[in-house]
This record gives structure tokens, sequence and C-alpha cells, in this order.
């Protein structure tokens, strides 16, 4: 029996972090034997917020950051497949051909766009930040993908995608499969407790950090800012380093032990944090060790990006000669080139008389 597809990806901005890990990697890790899974690099969408050419030479890197990233959580190399976003041209086409389904007032409703140029400084909206959701609607139809793996916030663009893919089977005839997302729960507040983990706000813990990074975050951690001393009673419900405790720490007695003890003012931060620190640490530490692992076979990242990303090419290709055949669009070059081809093959044979 075929299996189904799972379409979802990363932008190329930096190493994964215990955040990502929350809110989608593990997930990818659960679904991995049950789907044929594509992993895009998706450097065409990092384009829409961090279009500065630093940035654009610095993807290559970061893409293998990311693939070392994923092997090292524990994701089969030979079961999936990570792809260059940018290498499969065939989604430039796609993505202008599924942007007459969809009107500019149905993309200005989504929320993530204002939200995105938000996080971004941006003052107004780019012509390609609009059409990010588009972009992404070729990205899952290109491989034509059953399930999209995706948080609350960006649960309406895959419902785009679907809006998308309906209207084009309605209106040329049936090609595409309508995704479904598969929306993963979670997002982990950051070391400083005011927003999520993200790498610009510097209150990240990186996959990748070494064990005396990993017990420095955990100490500058942020927890209950009214308990000035040891023996002052403190919150629990909120706070940061049992919210990781909770994630991370799999000795669930201790986590309780801790937690009795801090409401009753009897166990100071700094056992707390140490804790935590070592939970932290031999959660990471197979992770740290597989990723070495893969990291110092030269040349292995990229040769899996590159046979991913010839792999997917040819997916593309398929899906876009099903798209073209559909609309009538072959038949319109076909025509042409037949009817220039016997015009010259007439000149010739007049030419050679």
């Amino acid at each position: 029996m075929t299996k189904k597809r799972i379409l979802t990806g990363d932008r190329p901005t930096g190493k994964l972090h215990l955040g990502h890990y929350v809110g989608s990697h593990r997930h990818r890790l659960a679904l991995q034997d049950d789907y044929e899974c594509f992993f895009l690099i998706a450097d065409l969408h990092m384009l829409t917020t961090k279009p500065g050419k630093d940035d654009i030479l610095a993807i290559a890197d970061n893409a293998r950051e990311i693939v070392l990233d994923h092997l090292g959580i524990g994701i089969d190399p030979h079961k999936v497949t990570f792809y260059l976003q940018s290498a499969v041209h065939e989604v430039y086409e796609l993505q202008l051909l599924l942007s007459g389904l969809v009107t500019v007032e149905r993309l200005q409703q989504l929320p993530t766009i204002k939200d995105m140029a938000d996080a971004a400084g941006l003052e107004q909206i780019p012509y390609n930040l609009l059409g990010y959701p588009v972009l992404q609607a070729a990205d899952i139809l290109m491989p034509k993908a059953h399930l999209v793996p995706v948080g609350k916030d960006n649960e309406s663009h895959v419902e785009l995608a679907r809006q998308i893919a309906r209207r084009f089977n309605n209106q040329y005839g049936e090609v595409f499969p309508l995704p479904e997302a598969y929306v993963v729960g979670g997002t982990l507040v950051g070391t400083d407790g005011q927003a999520k983990m993200s790498k610009s706000l510097n209150n990240a813990i990186f996959l990748s950090d070494d064990p005396a990074t990993v017990r420095k975050r955990v100490f500058s951690m942020y927890t209950d800012p009214k308990r000035v001393s040891a023996d002052i009673p403190g919150t629990v419900e909120g706070n940061p380093v049992f919210i990781y405790h909770d994630t991370f720490n799999p000795n669930k007695e201790e986590v309780e032990d801790l937690k009795r003890r801090y409401r009753e003012g009897k166990v100071g931060d700094v056992e707390v944090k140490e804790k935590l620190a070592i939970a932290l640490n031999n959660f990471l530490d197979p992770i740290r060790e597989r990723r070495a692992y893969y990291a110092a076979q030269t040349g292995f990242v990229d040769e899996l990006l590159y046979e991913g990303t010839l792999r997917a090419r040819q997916e593309a290709q398929i899906t876009l000669s099903d798209v073209k055949k559909a609309m009538g669009l072959t038949g319109v070059w076909n025509k042409i080139s037949r009817a220039a081809e016997r015009r010259r093959k007439k000149q010739l044979a007049a030419s050679e008389a």
C-alpha cells in the first residue's frame, strides 16, 4: 500500500532550538515511519522577511545545520526527503498558475501576514509577503501532500491551500488531493519568560548547544520575580523553569518533589535549576551524539540535500505536467510548435529542391 505524503519545512535562518522541537519536530519524528515525508528548506519563504545579501549567503550553511538537527533528533535520512526550495524551479511556475485562484482580499484576511510584517519591522507589506501563502500552497500541492503538520497559527494557510486545490480541481479537473492540516500542539516559552523561544530574542536553548552553554542558559532563566530568597513560597504555575521540567525531565517524582518544596519555600532556585540543567543535558546528549556522527561524515549532508532536491524536482515536474495538461496549456504549445516545425520542414524542402 502506498504511503500518504507529508510536506513540512523550515526557513533557513539558523539552527533549531528546543522550541522548534516541542512545537513541530518531535511530531515529524513520530510520523516518519507511517508517511512519505518531504521536508523542505524554505529559502524562498525566508526572502519575504530576510532578503539581505548576508542572509542569502548564509542559506547553505544554515540548511546544513537544520538537516543535522533533524538527524540529531532521530530522523532517518533513508526515510525522508530533504530538499532546497529555491532549487525546485517548478514551484515558481506552479505558484504563478495557482495565483489566479485566490484574491488579494482573501490573502489580506490571513492574520499571520500582518504578524510576520510586524515581527520583521516592515511598515508596509511587500508583494512577496502577501503572496507567501500562495507559494506555501504550491509547496504543499507540488508533491501532492495529504497531510501538513502546522502550528495553530498556520492552520489557515493549509485551509487556503485546500481552497486553491478545490478550485483548481473544479475548474480544470482532478489533479490535487485536498491536504489536511495536522495541527501540532505546543509552544515553549523562552528562557526570559516573556515570549515563545526565538533565536532573534536571544531566549533560546539550541539542540546543538554544549552542556556548559545549556547550564549557563538555564541559570539565567526567569523564575518567580517575587521570590527573593529560598524560604519564600514560590509560584510554580507559569514558571518557565517548571515548564521545562514538565517537558524535559522524565523523573516525575523529582519534579513533583521540587514543585512541593518550591511552593512551601523549602528549596532554592539553584537546586531547581541545577536539576533542570542535568535533565536537559541528559535529553540533549543523544541528540548531540547523533549530530556529531553525521557531521563527521564529510559531504554527507550535502549529498542528502542534493539527492533529495533531485527527487523533489522529479515530483514537481510530474505535478506541473499534470497541471498544464489539465489547464490545456500543454496543448497550446504543442499546436504552435508543431505548426512551426511543419513550416521549417517545408522551407527546408523548398531550399533543397
